[in-house]
This record gives C-alpha cells, sequence and structure tokens, in this order.
C-alpha cells in the first residue's frame, strides 16, 4: 500500500492550498496518509463515534466550528479530546477559521500536526482529493516508448533494439503526439492506465535515445505541438523479432490478445518485425481499427461474417463490371 507523509503533502502544496502549520511540525514526518478519502468528524464532535474512519484526514469547516461554539465547556473538551485521539495523519482546518484551544492541546499531547488552509472547504477537499488520488495510486514502471496517435495512447513494449524509438520518431514527424520512451510511468486512475515520463526533472523529459545518433530533444526539434505530459494507454503494441515468434500471431483479427498491466486488461497486438516493415504506418492502423472499435465498428468480424455467407452460397454470382464505372 502506498503512503506519504503529512511534510509531503504540505511541502508539495504549502503554496497552492495556502497552508499553515499550527502545531506538531516535528510530527509531519512520522504521519502517514494511506487513503485520497477524507473525514469530517461533525457526527464524532455530535457524540457519535460508531463509524470514526481515523485513518483520513480530519477536515473541519465551518460547520464544526460553530457546533462546537453551542456546547459546554466539559462536553466540548470531551468530544474534542475523543476526535483527537482516533485521528491517524493530521487535521486540516479550512477557511482560515479559528481552532478551539483544546485541540491545539490534544494536538501536542499526542504528537498530531494540524495545518489550516485559507481555501473554503468543498472546493479544498475536491483539491486535497484529487491530488492525495493521484499520489497514491497504484505505480509502475515499463521498459517502452509511449506515443498519442490520433488521440489513442499507444504503447510499444519489446526487446531493446526492436525499433521502439525509431518508431515513435517516425511517428512524430508524422504529426503524432510523444509522451516518453526508454522508461515508462504508469499510473492507475480508477479503471484507467495513465502514462508518462519518469524523469524527476523536467529538463530530461521529452527526449529520445536513437542508436547511432545518440539523444534527441524532440520538444526542440519538432515544438510543443509534437509532446505531451502524460496519456491514457488504450493500446499496447508489442515488437517482436520474425524469427522469435515462429508464426505465433494473429493474421486476421478476431482473436483478441491483452495485456495486463496493474490490474487493467489493455488490448495487445503483437506486430512481428521483418525488414523494410514501416512500423509507424502500421501503428496508425492499429490506432484507427481500434477507434472504429469504440464505435461498435470491427472489420475482422463483419468481414468473417460475409465470408460465412459466401461460402454458404457458392452459386452466388460475383459482382461484375464490363468497363471502369468509377
Amino acid at each position: 500500500m502506498k503512503k506519504i507523509t503529512v511534510q509531503t503533502l504540505y511541502e508539495e502544496k504549502k503554496k497552492e492550498f495556502n497552508l499553515e502549520i499550527l502545531v506538531g511540525e516535528e510530527f509531519m514526518s512520522k504521519r502517514y496518509i494511506t487513503t485520497y478519502d477524507v473525514f469530517r468528524p461533525g457526527l464524532a464532535l455530535a457524540g457519535y463515534t460508531g463509524y470514526f474512519l481515523g485513518d483520513r484526514i480530519a477536515i473541519i469547516g465551518k460547520t464544526e466550528v460553530s457546533f462546537l461554539k453551542t456546547l459546554a465547556r466539559p462536553v466540548k473538551d470531551k468530544r474534542i479530546s475523543t476526535v483527537m485521539g482516533r485521528v491517524e495523519p493530521c487535521v486540516i482546518v479550512a477557511k482560515g477559521l479559528a481552532l478551539d484551544k483544546k485541540f491545539l492541546v490534544e494536538a501536542k499531547r499526542r504528537k498530531l500536526p494540524i495545518l489550516r488552509t485559507k481555501m473554503s472547504t468543498t472546493p479544498f477537499i475536491h483539491k486535497l482529493s484529487t491530488y492525495l488520488d493521484y499520489k497514491l495510486a497504484p505505480t509502475k514502471y515499463q521498459q517502452g516508448t509511449l506515443v498519442d496517435i490520433y488521440g489513442v495512447g499507444v504503447l510499444f513494449i519489446g526487446k531493446p533494439g526492436t525499433g521502439k524509438s525509431e518508431c515513435a520518431m517516425d511517428l512524430i514527424e508524422r504529426g503524432h503526439r510523444f509522451v516518453a520512451d526508454d522508461l515508462v510511468k504508469l499510473v492507475r486512475r480508477g479503471d484507467v492506465l495513465v502514462g508518462g515520463g519518469a524523469e524527476k526533472s523536467a529538463r530530461l523529459r521529452h527526449h529520445i535515445e536513437i542508436r547511432g545518433v545518440g539523444i534527441v530533444d524532440v520538444f526542440r526539434i519538432f515544438g510543443v505541438k509534437s509532446v505531451r505530459l502524460r496519456k491514457r494507454i488504450e493500446v499496447v503494441i508489442e515488437l517482436v523479432l520474425w524469427d522469435e515468434i515462429k508464426g505465433e500471431y494473429d493474421r486476421i483479427g478476431l482473436q483478441k490478445k491483452t495485456k495486463k498491466i496493474l490490474d487493467i486488461e489493455i488490448p495487445r497486438i503483437i506486430i512481428p518485425l521483418t525488414a523494410g516493415k514501416n512500423i509507424a504506418v502500421i501503428a496508425e492502423v492499429v490506432a484507427m481499427n481500434y477507434l472504429l472499435g469504440l464505435r461498435g465498428i470491427y472489420p475482422a468480424r463483419e468481414y468473417d461474417q460475409e465470408l460465412k455467407k459466401v461460402l454458404a452460397n457458392l452459386e452466388t454470382p460475383s459482382v461484375h463490371y464490363d468497363e471502369d464505372v468509377e
């Protein structure tokens, strides 16, 4: 299970979320966030703790602060103590609200960080959940090349030297968009697989290594229209040497193969490599064929059905023209 520290959240989103530390700065590196869901402890402050989601960040907004003002001090202190004793990662106060001092006392005693943002509660929760969803999403690194072909994310995989990078250069020259080469970072977002560059530095992105040429800067040579930061992966093309595949590839297109990546099944096309084969054009056809499938059009199935009809009735005269009518 992936996790990040409260310290990471603060450092990466301090400016965007306008965060400040109220108490517990020294404990932020020891508190871990394990889920993108958040928890508003309104019912717990009202006295019901039968369903307390303590593994989530507790968000305190105007509703919670206003309700606490209606309670007598002994009851208020008891409810706050109960909530603070069950929260694990941290507490974040929205709208820049002033927090009851009992929260600060309990936080120090329990070594629990409390942060505050000036953002309104609902917009802040949406932004925070989106950020955590990405940070905590299942991640994998795959050797390959990712290109956006007609809006379809195509991931090229295969052994080193099969021409994945060269194929990407052909596609870029033909107007398609380059995402990543050599090592692709794959992130699962729900039922969607998203790929991007694995580089830590933005200056290392969008470079391709071409054997015999060296490192090529795609962004500077082909311009901003030729690149993108990330793309949903919809098709995997595996490049295999002809001598290694031994005829184990689909010739009709009726048998659909898939590749499981992070528990998501992605359509997989195996292309045997021979001298002179234009893989870039074939990849374009694969992408366009995939787009047809999204619209319920499957040429291989239609061809197969029509061929069976013809074979079932061999006496049916074929279409014949005595002259060129086009």
